[in-house]
């Protein structure tokens, strides 16, 4: 048997309604079948007890198997999301003292030649007898950096800490979805939301459209979803909204502004939504169902669910269970301060009763030292009734060293005739509710906005 304090995501594939499935856009996958059958090629789980597991599928699918077989058997799993390039996943696999690669496709020879190699398909009818008896740390990539990412170490209880907090027998049979990848943090939490909380899942799948991918999720049942602030504009401008109606729908990753917020309320009228705050580092701090950007100033301090935030010098900190428990790697830097406090970066801002995220620390423009938030300038913008995305960026000046612009996406059907005067608007709009030197010195009408692979807002400046 196993230890008692040794809880692994194979112990949750009986709960919930009968047929539960993880599925994408080519297979579905009986959770039930998994509880004693193998998807490891040779069934290699007991092989693996006490590895260092890098899972490198091109299906989040595959992950997701190999995640439900592995944890409690290896010793550490490290998940890789598709975008990470040769080079960076061989430092990132040193890193982690990657000794066994699970893949579906021929690794690189730098890494096959280091470590032992085991392929991974859809299970096939290979009775094992896996024994949980360790608890496997989850190694994730960071995200948001054009540089080589840090490797954070959880431990699922921390993982899955909200999760349980919020009572999953609530939402037992959900049906759940993301557009986010499974391999991030965004991702896992939805994943393991559907596993613990007795529902189904269904997969996002790379490059598929947005309207192609709205109509699978109709068909599969959808009835709880979830995204970054970017990925439900780009669903609201799509049209595809129309004909797709779930029960709750919920944002983070991003800053959800009130623009956002009050369009899903609208495309969906009978659902439940709510914008969470968490991080890679952090973990889920919390989660707001009112409507409302931003959240209740009393949530600062110690809340219910033994999560403790303070604001220091504008920054969002947060210590709790569900923290990272470090970075991993020889030079890695301490991630908690002396307190054991996650500095978040996330820059907030206290008006009346509730606090508003306003940026990023590090995505701050300075013009000619006075500091501007990107994120700000775009609430404003997004609050125009035409305006359907923004990007604020910064744009070199040889006065003041840089200037606030902004690209963004007029509805479908604008007419152009229109588009001075709803540039004046915009920039009206601008003047009357942010100080003068955050006010765009040019707005251009752009047809796409560029989302990077974690689903946030790419920024570049020019």
């Amino acid at each position: 048997m196993s230890p008692p304090d040794v809880i692994a995501l194979r112990r949750y594939l009986g709960e919930g309604p009968a047929g539960r499935t993880i599925s994408d856009a080519r297979q579905s996958v009986c959770l039930t079948d998994l509880i004693e059958h193998s998807c490891l090629i040779g069934g290699a789980s007991c092989e693996l007890a006490g590895r260092s597991v890098l899972l490198a599928t091109s299906r989040q699918l595959l992950s997701a198997l190999a995640m439900i077989e592995l944890d409690g058997i290896a010793s550490r799993m490290l998940l890789c999301p598709p975008d990470i390039d040769r080079e960076r996943l061989q430092i990132l696999a040193a890193q982690a003292g990657i000794d066994t690669i699970v893949t579906d496709h021929p690794p690189p020879e730098y890494l096959s030649g280091k470590c032992a190699v085991v392929g991974i398909e859809l299970p096939a009818r290979r009775a094992i007898k896996p024994e949980a008896d360790r608890a496997t740390e989850w190694l994730m990539l960071t995200s948001g950096t054009s540089g080589l990412p840090k490797i954070v170490r959880h431990t699922l209880d921390g993982l899955a800490g909200a999760i349980i907090a919020d009572g999953p027998a609530h939402r037992r049979g959900a049906t759940w979805a993301t557009f986010y990848d499974i391999r991030r943090y965004g991702g896992l939490q939805i994943f393991l939301r559907a596993l613990i909380g007795g529902g189904s899942m269904v997969l996002s799948e790379p490059g598929e459209t947005t309207v192609a991918h709205v109509a699978r999720l109709r068909a599969g049942g959808v009835t709880h979803i979830s995204g970054t602030p970017s990925h439900w504009r780009k669903l609201l401008m799509s049209g595809a909204a129309a004909d797709f109606s779930p029960r709750y729908v919920r944002l983070s990753g991003e800053i959800a502004d009130q623009a956002v917020l009050d369009g899903l309320a609208q495309a969906f009228p009978h659902a439940s939504i709510g914008h969470a705050y968490a991080s890679t580092e952090a973990g889920v701090g919390f989660s707001v169902d009112d409507g409302r950007e931003g959240f209740p100033a009393h949530l600062i301090g110690r809340n219910q669910a033994g999560v403790e935030m303070k604001v220091i010098e504008g920054s969002l900190r947060i210590r709790s269970r569900r923290t990272a428990r470090a970075y991993v790697g020889a030079d890695a830097p301490p991630l908690v301060d002396a307190e054991g406090f996650v500095d978040t970066g996330d820059m907030v801002e206290l008006r009346g009763e509730r606090y508003h995220f306003v940026g990023r620390r590090g995505g701050i423009i300075n013009i000619g030292g006075l500091k501007v938030h990107p994120e700000e300038v775009e609430a404003v913008i997004n609050r125009h009734a035409s305006v359907r995305m923004s990007r604020a960026r910064s744009r070199r000046s040889p006065i003041t060293g840089a200037i606030v612009v902004a690209d963004v996406i007029l509805a479908n059907g604008t007419d152009e005739n229109r588009h001075e005067a709803i540039r004046a608007e915009i920039l009206g709009q601008c003047r009357d509710r942010l100080a003068v030197w955050k006010v765009p010195a040019m707005i251009r009408f752009v047809e796409r906005l560029d989302v990077t692979a974690a689903g946030k807002l790419a920024r570049t400046d020019a």
